[in-house]
C-alpha cells in the first residue's frame, strides 16, 4: 500500500491538498486556478491524471475555483460537498450546473462517514467559521488488518471544540490552521471589524489556540500520535512561520517531542508525508465523536459582522 499526504497550497489566496492511496488521488479543496493547481501537482511529480475525486470543506473563494469545477467535469472527477455548498455553487459558479448535470456532484452530511474509494473513508465534522457550514475532516484508511492510518484536516475554524478533539484522536497526521499571532493581529493596521472577525469565535485559530488544540489531540491520541503536525493557513500579515512552528513544537514537547512539524506555504507545496501502518499502531486511541464525556458543540451563532459570500481575508 502506497499513500501520502501533501498540502499543495495553504492561505487566504488559495487552499488545496492531495491525499493519495494506492494510485487514487483525493483533492481536499480546490482553491487555486486550475492552471496553478496543475503547476503545484507537477511540482510534486503528479498531474491531473492522479486526481480522482475532490471534497469541499466550505465555500469561501479561497477553497474553490470555477476553473477547477470545469476540469472536474471534463475529467469525470466527482466533487463531494454539503448540500448547502452545492446550493451556493449553483448561484456562484458558471461551471457547476454542467458538473451537476453530468452526475459528478455528490453530497455528504455532518458527522456521517462516507466512502471515497476502497478502504478510504471521510468523516465531516462541523466547525465554527463564518462560511456556514464549514467542515473539518477525518480521513481513515483501513485494510484487511484494520485501521492503517488517519489524517485530520481542519483549515478554517474559529474555535476548536471538544468534539473536534475527539474526532481527531489517534490521527497520524494532524493538519490544522495556525492562522495568526494575537499580538500581531491586534497591533496590525487592519480595519477594526476585520481584526474582531479574525479573533472571534467564527474567525480563525491563533497560534495559542491551535497549540492548545494540538496538545489536546495529542493527549487523547496515545504515545507517539500524531507523528506529524502540519500547520495550515498562516496569515501573511499577522503571523510568522517561526512563531507558528515554535507554538506547535512547544505544544508537543511533553507528549510527543519526536513529532515532525511542517508549516505549509501559500506559494509552494509542503513536503509530502508518507502514510503507512506503524508498528505501534495498536497504541493509538480512536475516540468516537459524540462519545460519553465529550462536550457538545457550542451553538451556531450568526456571524458578528457581515461577510460577503465567498469573501475571506486572514
Amino acid at each position: 500500500m502506497t499513500a501520502r499526504f501533501t498540502v499543495l497550497a495553504s492561505g487566504s489566496s488559495g487552499n488545496a491538498a492531495l491525499l493519495e492511496v494506492n494510485g487514487f488521488g483525493l483533492l481536499v479543496d480546490c482553491g487555486l486556478h486550475s492552471r496553478f493547481l496543475s503547476a503545484r501537482l507537477a511540482a510534486i511529480g503528479r498531474s491531473w491524471e492522479r486526481v480522482h475525486a475532490a471534497v469541499l470543506t466550505h465555500t469561501h473563494g479561497d477553497h474553490w475555483k470555477d476553473t477547477c469545477l470545469a476540469d472536474f467535469r471534463s475529467r469525470k472527477v466527482p466533487l463531494y460537498a454539503h448540500p448547502m455548498h452545492l446550493n451556493h455553487l449553483a448561484s456562484a459558479a458558471q461551471s457547476f450546473d454542467p458538473l451537476r448535470a453530468a452526475g459528478y456532484a455528490r453530497t455528504y452530511a455532518d458527522g456521517e462517514t462516507f466512502t471515497i474509494t476502497t478502504g478510504l473513508t471521510a468523516t465531516p465534522v462541523w466547525v465554527s467559521h463564518d462560511s456556514d457550514p464549514t467542515f473539518a475532516f477525518r480521513f481513515d484508511y483501513a485494510d484487511a488488518d484494520g485501521l492503517a492510518w488517519s489524517v485530520g484536516y481542519a483549515s478554517d475554524l474559529g474555535v476548536a471544540s471538544a468534539e473536534l478533539v475527539a474526532a481527531f484522536a489517534g490521527v497520524d497526521v494532524l493538519a490544522v490552521e495556525y492562522n495568526h499571532c494575537e499580538r500581531m493581529e491586534r497591533a496590525s493596521t487592519r480595519p477594526a471589524f476585520l481584526v474582531q472577525r479574525v479573533l472571534g469565535d467564527q474567525g480563525h485559530l491563533s497560534n495559542r489556540q491551535a497549540a492548545e488544540f494540538t496538545r489536546a489531540v495529542a493527549a487523547r491520541s496515545g504515545p507517539g500520535f500524531p507523528s506529524h503536525l502540519v500547520q495550515l493557513h498562516l496569515s501573511r500579515d499577522c503571523n510568522h512561520p517561526f512563531l507558528a512552528e515554535s507554538a506547535g513544537r512547544n505544544a508537543l514537547a511533553d507528549l510527543n517531542p519526536a513529532a515532525v512539524v511542517l508549516t505549509a506555504k501559500q506559494d509552494a507545496p509542503a513536503r509530502s508525508i508518507e502514510l503507512a501502518r506503524r508498528p505501534d499502531a495498536a497504541a493509538r486511541t480512536a475516540a468516537v465523536p459524540g462519545a460519553a464525556g465529550v462536550a457538545p458543540f457550542p451553538p451556531r451563532p450568526a456571524p458578528a459582522h457581515p461577510v460577503l459570500p465567498g469573501f475571506e481575508i486572514a
